[in-house]
């Protein structure tokens, strides 16, 4: 097993203990009611889960991505919807720390780092998803501001974020016409259209976004015109370690239940783990999934070591979230007609998973990401 450090183990345990008690009881509950409890989101705030990496000067814990993985993981345990949420509220402090201004840092990353403020992304666009150069929403110079117009989809924390980072097209066809802006969630002119009805991460709100003459101050735009697609692909290179380490803790929660199961449910006068068809189940889902933390970790490391990590990021996340539905999935095979039902977490946990072979690009994405550096290595000769 990966080995945690003695202050790793600590913030581990701490964040695993805050967990099943403040969100462990409402998980079953809110997943149902595809409810998103505002309240806990402040909670976990006050705990320091919100800015893990971001700079004690701005609010944040000041650590590595490696302890973000920690705190993911044992969130994702719980609940991978929050621990989504406490991810994708991390990208717009993400960005805001790479390419802000002084003035941006200040006003935002202190709040969303607290939990004060809820943050969200905004690139995917109906026609735009894996190919997210061809996004059509425009932002228009006019004198000192900025003039927005079109829809985003698939925005989680739409509707209830407090800002967003959000792409839209400042010059020609192509990923230099694009930029990046500070979208506050009460800003004139947007508006919000259908939540998603989802098959998991159901206490996650996913909303699409609906700008018409949005009007943004030119100090909202981050960095110049036509560094956004920069912006959005340095976020996703990061995130894809934070899906990665979600999806871990969602695996090792599916074997852990499984495991257990297995152990007390009996068939033949013996425990079904004893059954080699059951045992070796298990000991592939353990596999898998002790495989994925060693390599999200790995993603982690060399970000912190301030090392190039985006090809090892993308592997990291593409090896996690296949892991998660293949383990989430034998999960419910190992508890047969009771991991059916919804009398038991584990078809929850596979409703989840798979969302996260989706979201911070597509596996299939991650695979050309893959093979793009390997290409570049290859022809360096190396």
């Amino acid at each position: 097993m990966f080995q945690l450090d003695d202050d790793q183990q600590a913030l581990a345990d701490a964040v695993a203990g805050f967990c099943q008690e403040t969100l462990a009881p409402t998980v079953k509950e809110d997943d149902e009611a595809e409810r998103f409890r505002r309240e806990l989101f402040t909670a976990m705030g006050e705990q320091g889960f919100l800015g893990v990496p971001t700079s004690e000067e701005y609010g944040g814990l000041g650590l590595g991505y490696t302890e973000y993985c920690v705190v993911l993981e044992e969130i994702a345990k719980v609940s991978s919807s929050y621990a989504v949420t406490v991810a994708v509220n991390g990208l717009p402090q993400i960005i805001l720390s790479m390419y802000g201004t002084e003035a941006q840092k200040a006003e935002w990353l202190p709040k969303l780092a607290s939990g004060e403020a809820l943050g969200g992304f905004a690139l995917s666009e109906p026609e735009s998803g894996s190919d997210a150069g061809s996004l059509k929403t425009t932002a228009e110079k006019r004198g000192d501001t900025y003039v927005l117009n079109g829809t985003k989809f698939w925005i989680t924390h739409g509707g209830v974020a407090d800002v967003y980072i959000i792409m839209a097209r400042t010059g020609g066809p192509g990923p230099k016409g694009v930029s990046a802006f500070i979208l506050p969630g009460d800003a004139p002119g947007l508006s919000f259209g259908k939540k998603e009805e989802k098959m998991g991460m159901r206490a996650s709100p996913t909303v699409e976004l609906v700008l018409e003459d949005v009007v943004l101050p030119a100090e909202n735009l981050i960095r110049e015109e036509g560094f956004g697609f920069t912006v959005a692909m340095a976020a996703l290179d990061s995130g894809r370690i934070t899906i990665g380490a979600t999806a871990v803790g969602l695996a090792q929660a599916a074997l852990d239940y499984a495991g257990a199961y297995a152990l007390e449910r009996k068939q033949f006068n013996k425990p079904i783990i004893d059954f080699q068809g059951v045992g070796f189940m298990l000991a592939d889902m353990a596999m898998k999934t002790e495989t994925a933390r060693l390599l999200v970790h790995k993603a982690a490391w060399l970000r912190d070591q301030g090392q190039p990590y985006s090809d090892i990021a993308a592997m990291a996340k593409c090896t996690a979230t296949d892991a998660a539905m293949a383990v989430t999935t034998d999960a419910v095979q190992v508890l047969g007609g009771y991991g059916y039902t919804r009398e038991h977490p584990v078809e929850r946990y596979m409703r989840d998973a798979k969302v996260m072979q989706i979201v911070e690009g597509t596996n299939q994405i991650q695979r050309l990401v893959i093979a793009r550096h390997l290409k570049r290595k290859y022809s360096a000769g190396a």
